[in-house]
């Protein structure tokens, strides 16, 4: 949320069996896919004229999450599972080429308009700005014609400013020009990405109008799969989403300024239920995004202030992971544009991603919310601060194990 006063601190595709820098079990097979060990020097290139690299943070219970300041993009996140084994639950992939070449979003920090925008244009102070087109579609699928993570660069295709601040957390920075891709003003946007020894995964984020007024909204794109076989179904996953209200959409995926009870709904996961239950039910928002692409109005009781947003539990592995953040709602992502297709959807250790084999939930304001008032606001006055947090909570579940 916004705040006029308050910054951040400083300190807030190789085969797999010839890949030679894989973890294996020295006893016996691996029963599921094994973790690639990422290599800082697979990610060192420049691009733009700017140093890419691969950087790690880590806790003392061996949670790693490893990082590339091109996008900002989370390529790896190890955690535990009931059984203690260690097990990469984020996809992304194995060097920089192949993030060149792979899913636009994936693992990325999203900025500096995150999710749609209608039309590609909005008006302010009344002026018209016209964005850059980058969510397209074609016949026999509903026509659209909008600004999808903050244009056709936004934040997922620049490289970062990056500073190692410790062992547990890495800073990366980015400066949007004013005009850039159509959106008005100068906006320094910095990032934190930590661990902690409640392996507790944050993410926070600030920005700041430098010069003029402006509009802004941020999230994390992790594709996540807490089975640790990340080209598995997630459908399996038991979700359950602290919102009882869900944006209505147009068929090209975009508010229409309708907010609806989930309740006799397949959006409602009030209570734990599997991804899978009633994603092929006949149901327009269904239908629009092909599987869950919406966005959930988390019950909040302070604006800004730091809440429970949703908690995610794959019942193989028994990780569970909670997420909290300040923002006012979630996109629920079912990975529905996943297809398994090479070399875009090849992944670490040579693992395919197919259809719905990851799930997202993004936390941020609304999306289109520049061309909807009765929204959250998301405009910057000059001299005004936007900060946000975003934190993953890992734990295990072992009621659920086999005895």
């Amino acid at each position: 949320m916004r705040n006029k006063t308050v910054a951040l601190g400083m300190c807030a595709a190789s085969v797999l069996m010839f890949t030679p820098h894989l973890a294996f079990s020295a006893t016996k097979a691996p029963t599921q896919p094994a973790y690639v060990e990422l290599r800082a020097s697979d990610f060192q290139k420049e691009i733009d004229g700017k140093k890419v690299d691969l950087y790690t943070i880590k806790n003392k219970n061996g949670m790693v999450v490893r990082i590339t300041n091109y996008g900002a993009r989370v390529e790896q996140v190890l955690v535990r599972d009931r059984n203690g084994k260690l097990a990469d639950v984020a996809q992304g992939y194995e060097t920089i080429d192949q993030v060149l070449g792979g899913q636009g979003s994936m693992g990325a920090f999203i900025g500096r308009y995150a999710n749609r925008i209608a039309n590609g244009a909005f008006t302010l102070d009344d002026a018209e700005y016209k964005l850059a087109i980058n969510d397209l579609s074609t016949p026999p699928a509903a026509p659209r014609q909008n600004t999808l993570h903050g244009g056709k660069k936004g934040s997922r295709f620049v490289v970062f400013d990056a500073k190692q601040l410790s062992d547990s957390a890495v800073q990366m920075s980015i400066l949007f020009k004013d005009g850039e891709e159509g959106f008005p003003g100068t906006l320094p946007v910095r990032v934190i990405y930590s661990v902690n020894d409640k392996n507790e995964f944050a993410i926070d984020y600030e920005a700041v109008a430098a010069d003029k007024k402006t509009v802004a909204n941020f999230t994390g794109h992790t594709f996540w799969n807490l089975s640790g076989n990340l080209g598995s179904t997630i459908e399996d996953h038991i979700l359950t989403l602290n919102s009882s209200k869900v944006l209505d959409v147009s068929p090209a995926l975009v508010p229409n300024g309708k907010i609806l009870d989930v309740e006799n709904s397949p959006m409602d996961f009030r209570k734990p239920k599997a991804i899978g239950k009633d994603i092929k039910f006949d149901h327009a928002l269904l239908k629009a995004g092909n599987g869950y692409d919406n966005h959930f109005v988390v019950n909040q009781k302070n604006p800004g202030e730091l809440a429970f947003n949703a908690r995610i539990k794959d019942p193989k592995s028994g990780r569970v992971m909670e997420v909290w953040s300040t923002e006012p709602g979630i996109q629920l992502y079912s990975g529905n544009f996943l297809e398994g297709k090479i070399p875009r959807d090849l992944g670490k250790g040579s693992t395919v991603y197919p259809f719905r084999s990851a799930f997202c939930l993004e936390p941020s304001h609304f999306p289109d919310a520049v061309n909807h008032p009765e929204f959250a606001s998301i405009v910057l006055n000059p001299g005004e601060w936007y900060t946000g947090r975003i934190v993953y909570k890992f734990s295990t579940d072992k009621s659920s194990a086999k005895k």
